[in-house]
C-alpha cells in the first residue's frame, strides 16, 4: 500500500475526526511543553534572528496543530521583550503528507491570529503561515531556512511497511500479527529496525541541510523502554488491534487472507537505537533525552479510557484499515477494540512509552 497516498489522520471536525480525538497526544505534548519552550527561547537568545523560521513536521489537523505554534510565538515574544530586542517576524511552515486535511488548519487561521493579537500589548506579531505537503523523509525546505523544527507523534510512522517482511511471492512473514509480536519471526523485528534506521537517518540528513548552524529540533515520538519489542505498551495496542480484526474473521466478516496481509508502518524505537542513529548520522548533538509513560487519567474510569483510546486509534488508522479491509468494518472493529482495551486495563495498566528529544545542529 502506498503510505504517502493513503495514510492520513481522519480530517474534518466530525465525531471520528482526529480534531475531536487527539486529547492523548495533547496530554503528551503538554508533558514536554516546558522542554519545547525552553529550547526555542534559548535558541532565540543565542541567534537573535530578525526572521524566525519554524517548521511543524507531521502537523496533522485539529486544535493541537496551532496551539503549540501559538505557545512558541508567545514564548519568543516574551523573551524578546525581556532582552529588549525587537520581536522577530515568524515564518511558520506546517508540513504533513498531501492527504492531510490542510483546509481545516487554514480555516482556523483567522481565529489563531485574533487570539495572538488579543494577547499582544505591543501590536500584533508578523506571522507568515504556509502549508508544505510532502514526506519529511526527504527535503522540504531551502538550505538554512529554518531555526527550529518541532515534530510531535510523527516519527514512529515509517515511510513504508518494511519490504523484508514479505516473501518472494509477496506473502507476509508476520502472520498472526500486524506488528512485532511474540509470534513474529526474528527477521520481522530486524526488518522494522532497518526501515526505521533508514528513515530516521534520511530525516536527520534532510533537516541538517534546512536548519541553520546551531538550529534545534524537539522531537516527540512513541518508543519502548528496553531492548524487548514486546511490552505492555505501544506493541500491546497493536496486539489488541490484531485480536479485534481476528474476531471479525471468526464471524466471517473479514477474510483471513486480508488479515494475514495487513501490517502497520510503525516502529517504536528504544533509547539506544535513537541515540545510535543520531551518533552515526553525525549532523546533530543530542542535548536532551526524556522518557515518560502516558498513564490513564485517575479521574477516568476504565470504560471512558478505553473509549478514548479506541477513538484515537480509529482517527489515526482508519484511512489505512478502510483502504485494506473496506470501510464497512470500521464501526464493529473499533467496538471490539474498545471492549478489549477495557478488559485489559481492568486487569493491569497499559503504559505506552513516549520519548522527548532535543537535537542541535552541529
Amino acid at each position: 500500500m502506498d503510505v504517502e497516498r493513503v495514510f492520513h489522520m481522519t480530517g474534518g471536525i466530525g465525531h471520528n475526526s482526529y480534531a475531536k480525538n487527539s486529547s492523548l497526544q495533547k496530554k503528551a505534548s503538554d508533558m514536554v511543553k516546558d522542554m519545547t519552550l525552553e529550547t526555542v527561547q534559548e535558541l532565540y537568545l543565542t541567534t537573535a534572528p530578525k526572521s524566525l523560521g519554524i517548521a511543524d513536521l507531521g502537523c496533522s489537523s485539529g486544535p493541537n496543530t496551532l496551539s503549540i505554534m501559538k505557545e512558541i510565538i508567545e514564548a519568543v515574544q516574551g523573551t524578546s521583550r525581556k532582552a529588549f530586542h525587537t520581536a522577530p517576524e515568524f515564518r511558520v511552515y506546517l508540513n504533513d503528507l498531501p492527504t492531510n486535511d490542510f483546509n481545516s488548519i487554514f480555516k482556523s487561521l483567522p481565529e489563531f491570529s485574533r487570539d495572538l493579537n488579543k494577547e499582544m500589548n505591543n501590536g500584533p506579531p508578523s506571522i507568515y503561515v504556509g502549508g508544505y505537503p510532502g514526506s519529511f523523509y526527504g527535503r522540504l525546505f531551502p538550505n538554512n531556512s529554518l531555526h527550529f523544527v518541532y515534530s510531535s507523534y510523527s516519527l514512529h510512522w515509517l515511510s513504508r511497511v518494511p519490504p523484508a517482511i514479505y516473501s518472494e511471492q509477496g506473502k507476509s512473514l508476520n502472520k498472526g500479527s500486524v506488528y512485532i509480536s511474540e509470534s513474529s519471526p526474528l527477521v520481522v523485528a530486524e526488518a522494522y529496525l532497518k526501515q526505521f534506521q533508514e528513515d530516521f537517518t534520511l530525516f536527520l540528513q534532510s533537516r541538517s541541510e534546512e536548519l541553520i548552524s546551531g538550529g534545534k529540533m524537539v522531537l516527540i515520538l512513541l518508543g519502548r523502554s528496553g531492548p524487548d519489542h514486546v511490552d505492555r505498551g505501544n506493541s500491546f495496542f497493536w496486539e489488541l488491534l490484531y485480536q479485534s480484526i481476528a474476531i471479525l474473521v471468526s464471524k466471517g466478516e473479514v477474510e483471513k487472507e486480508k488479515l494475514d496481509s495487513y501490517d502497520v508502518h510503525f516502529y517504536a524505537p528504544s533509547k539506544d537505537e535513537l541515540e545510535d542513529a543520531v551518533r552515526k548520522e553525525g549532523s546533530f548533538g543530542l542535548d536532551r533525552f526524556e522518557m515518560f509513560e502516558l498513564e490513564k487519567d485517575n479521574h477516568k474510569d476504565n470504560e471512558s479510557y478505553a473509549t478514548s483510546v479506541a477513538m484515537t486509534v480509529r482517527a489515526i488508522q482508519e484511512s489505512m484499515i478502510g483502504q485494506h479491509f473496506g470501510e464497512e468494518i470500521l464501526d464493529s472493529l473499533f467496538e471490539n477494540y474498545r471492549r478489549l482495551v477495557g478488559e485489559e486495563i481492568a486487569k493491569e495498566g497499559i503504559k505506552p512509552i513516549t520519548f522527548g528529544l532535543v537535537l542541535r545542529k552541529l
